[in-house]
């Protein structure tokens, strides 16, 4: 099991999370690596947790299926249940969001592709539309009269 681990510093706002329903799906960006002949795919790969793909030899489904063109393995990950939002908490902490099902491969980079949303702490704003790929987000809650900010983001693939 392998999960996408999260610090970030939320000013203003909390409950961090992609964006991600049955009508609206998220896909996840990350690098990949084959654990059989450690072989990196040269792009980055996107999965979503609501489309799957079927396993070769009618083994089941899983969300990533790949075959590594060095080795010729076929690999899969399956994502195991939706997205945990992030809280804010001062200091900020290290949280898994998201945990995987690895079959022979490695997530080993992840990108922020995608929207994200948050919520204002004092006033309840529902933020959306928040674009992360520069690992910072500024804006303003007319409510609580304040800037509110994500900074500091941090993205880590770990052992769950």
């Amino acid at each position: 099991m392998l999960a996408l681990a999260l610090t970030a510093e939320l000013n203003g706002v909390t409950d961090l999370r992609p964006n991600d329903s049955a009508e609206n799906a998220f896909y996840y960006t990350f690098k990949v690596q084959c654990t059989s002949c450690r072989e990196i795919h040269p792009n980055f790969v996107t999965m979503s947790r609501f489309e799957t793909h079927e396993l070769s030899g009618s083994r089941g489904e899983a969300n990533f299926v790949w075959r590594c063109k060095n080795c010729k393995r076929e690999h899969s990950a399956t994502i195991k249940a939706a997205p945990a939002s992030y809280p804010q908490t001062e200091p900020p902490k290290t949280q898994n969001i998201l945990e995987f099902d690895c079959r022979g491969l490695e997530f080993t980079e992840f990108r922020a592709d995608g929207e994200w949303l948050a919520t204002g702490v004092e006033s309840g704003t529902k933020f959306s539309g928040i674009d992360l790929v520069e690992d910072e987000w500024f804006d303003y809650d007319e409510k609580a009269g304040e800037e509110v900010s994500i900074t500091g983001v941090k993205w880590e693939v770990r052992r769950a």
